[in-house]
């Protein structure tokens, strides 16, 4: 009989603390059409993504790497960045 093959947890990279972790302990971050980054609760969302723990302390090392910036190979403000910031304090707030 044919074993069934496990599958191994989905891993990606942090872009704050440059870690390796599942994917679901996660938040993605996508570029939306209109040039909006957002958090993609779904991770099914269409285009481009990074991936940033789910603590506003990687968020704030990404910050400062401007690894965002890269990532979407666009020049965010400050002002993008304070509204990803609260998105995650939102979501932080509901898993409390």
């Amino acid at each position: 009989m044919a074993q069934a093959k496990v599958k191994k947890p989905v891993q990606r990279k942090c872009i704050g603390c440059m870690q390796y972790k599942e994917k679901n302990e996660l938040f993605r971050f996508f570029k939306t059409d209109s040039g909006d980054i957002t958090i993609d609760d779904t991770f099914k969302s269409g285009g481009r993504g990074a991936y940033i723990c789910k603590n506003a302390e990687c968020l704030e090392k990404a910050f400062k790497r401007h690894s965002l910036d890269h990532s979407f190979k666009m020049k965010l403000k400050n002002e993008d960045y304070d509204n990803l910031l609260l998105q995650i304090n939102i979501r932080e707030e509901k898993n409390d």
